[in-house]
């Protein structure tokens, strides 16, 4: 019987794939009992008579005859007459199948009594009082838990308890319940970094962000080398949290993980700071010249500033690395991407031999509609546009994310060939589907003010800005074609300075503001706002407007070198090159 019986002894794994609330500390070797184990393996320590050995056969048969209350309290009964843990996880195992938690529970109940010591009973408990949700009642369990963990896997176990509560209804109580829970290794010099850590988690989940970075903070305090709290603080990394980057810039000045510094970055990027993002790059390549994935966003990013050389270097500089690690799908999609990119870099050169050459290397299924999509692009440059738009339109769309993907290859095909009339059709038609789509009315509207339609232009983009009052794109592209078109000035500056309040420092939206300054005869300010932009991204555009303000301001030379940083970067700028040819400006 107990052969039989050893399989059924899963009962914990069983309320994992129901619940999902084991805590990652509590699998694998750790989360196997020392004592038990040596005293169930034992036919002579189990206390199984025939007696109790006749009880648990009924009990079984009852189970399989589709009677699983009749068994459970037989099984319970049995492990409490033999107090055998494994007898204890069938019971809790029965009463899960049976969807019964408060039988789970009771049975995980017994279970501890019997065997106090227990790491396995407790944890049982802990698991099934979560579950259901008697959020109070844990907080003995789980301290004993955290206790009973061994040393060297006790900070893992505490970083493990906001997941282990993620369905936990009362986010109020579940804090006040853990920090009671963690009391006793919130200063403790080896556990105070991943009990703080657990408790910001906790705070922040609740909504109390300055909780969340005061727990971040104080878990640096303890120890300031771990990991953790700065990780805390890069989750609130905003502009109006200033002291989350503190927190995270202190651990980044010792010996971070380059994940680490690679999400700073990344999170940078989100928040449009590019050159901080760059000197961070910089710093991680030369610091850890081995780590692939720093590489691919490097070049990633020097190809999108046209650093053309640089970026195919950096890419096959991740290339190479990547080929070295064992196959993975996270491989294979680095690789994609890399291969993308030099496509792109190599069409920027006109050079579309290489750039088919790279996309034929990509073996990703995931990536082959991206592929498609530069082919496409490849195509629409050698003047092939039909050939181009069909076969954008002949790709699959399994989901709505593939079609809206198709119909904005589409549209950007026709923007970069300057078939604004064939761009907008196309954009109509989708809205006429869905009237409503923010994205769309966007781009509507640019291609509007493209076919030189300003009026309709601006009704676009004020239906959007009252249906969607967060959407910055359309303040600043409004403010700034009142601005380029020198009229309403004073609207055109207060449109800009909405789209800043929403996104502050952001670059392009700091060069309408520039332009809006250099409009209203503002020189000396329109200088240094556009000059600010330029060393942010420098960009075609931004070259553009602000090689024009120091033209008007009589810095010719530095006006003409700004520009040929400009053409460098996109000889066929359509705004640079328009500033040239208006203004006469010899280079």
């Amino acid at each position: 019987m107990l052969r039989l019986l050893r399989p059924a002894a899963r009962g914990l794994a069983s309320l994992t794939l129901l619940l999902g609330l084991l805590p990652g500390h509590a699998q694998g070797p750790a989360a196997t009992p020392s004592n038990e184990a040596s005293t169930t393996s034992s036919p002579a320590q189990s206390g199984l008579t025939s007696e109790l050995f006749y009880e648990l056969l009924i009990g079984e048969m009852n189970v399989a005859s589709g009677e699983p209350g009749v068994g459970y309290s037989l099984v319970l009964d049995s492990a409490v007459k033999a107090k055998d843990p494994l007898l204890f996880q069938r019971a809790v195992e029965i009463a899960l199948q049976s969807r019964s938690l408060d039988a789970a529970q009771r049975a995980a109940r017994a279970w501890r009594d019997a065997v106090p010591d227990s790491r396995e009973a407790n944890r049982a408990l802990l698991q099934i009082l979560i579950a259901t949700n008697r959020i109070a009642d844990t907080m003995e369990p789980l301290r004993t838990e955290i206790a009973g963990t061994p040393p060297m896997e006790r900070n893992a176990a505490i970083l493990a308890i906001p997941r282990a509560y993620a369905r936990a209804t009362d986010r109020q109580l579940t804090l006040q319940v853990v920090e009671q829970a963690l009391a006793a290794f919130v200063d403790d010099k080896t556990t105070g970094a991943s009990a703080w850590t657990t408790i910001g988690r906790l705070r922040l989940a609740n909504s109390d962000t300055a909780g969340a970075l005061d727990a971040a903070a104080r878990g640096q305090a303890i120890e300031p080398g771990a990991e953790g709290p700065a990780v805390l603080a890069l989750e609130m990394m905003d502009r109006r949290q200033p002291r989350a980057e503190e927190i995270l810039k202190r651990h980044l000045q010792g010996k971070p993980s380059p994940q680490l510094r690679l999400a700073y970055v990344r999170a940078q990027l989100d928040e449009q700071r590019y050159a901080e993002a760059s000197a961070q790059l910089q710093q991680l390549t030369t610091e850890q010249p081995d780590f692939a994935e720093a590489w691919l966003v490097l070049g990633t990013m020097q190809a999108q500033d046209n650093r053309l050389a640089e970026a195919d270097a950096s890419i096959q500089r991740f290339i190479s690395l990547a080929q070295q690690q064992p196959q993975s799908e996270q491989r294979s999609r680095g690789l994609a991407q890399a291969y993308l990119a030099l496509a792109q870099t190599a069409e920027k050169r006109k050079d579309f031999a290489a750039a088919e050459k790279w996309l034929n290397q990509i073996e990703n299924a995931d990536d082959l509609l991206s592929a498609q999509n530069r082919r496409a692009s490849l195509l629409a440059k050698q003047g092939r546009m039909p050939e181009a738009r069909a076969m954008i339109r002949a790709l699959p769309e399994r989901n709505a994310a593939e079609a809206r993907m198709k119909l904005n290859a589409e549209v950007q095909l026709l923007r970069d060939a300057r078939q604004h009339q064939d761009a907008y059709d196309l954009l109509q038609k989708a809205l006429e589907r869905d009237p409503k789509d923010a994205d769309l009315l966007y781009e509507q509207a640019m291609m509007a003010e493209k076919l030189g339609r300003p009026d309709e232009m601006e009704r676009l983009l004020r239906t959007l800005i009252e249906a969607k009052p967060e959407y910055h794109h359309a303040y600043n592209a409004l403010g700034y074609s009142l601005a380029d078109r020198n009229v309403r000035l004073p609207e055109a500056k207060q449109l800009i300075l909405k789209a800043l309040e929403l996104v502050p420092n952001d670059p392009y939206i700091a060069d309408s503001l520039g332009w809006v300054e250099f409009r209203m005869g503002n020189l000396d300010e329109a200088v240094r706002i556009l000059s600010n932009a330029y060393k942010t991204r420098p960009d075609p555009e931004i070259a553009a407007h602000l090689g024009e303000v120091l033209w008007a301001a009589g810095q010719r030379d530095r006006a003409q070198s700004i520009w040929k940083e400009g053409l460098a970067m996109s000889a066929d700028n359509e705004t640079l090159q328009s500033t040239l040819k208006r203004l006469r400006a010899p280079l």
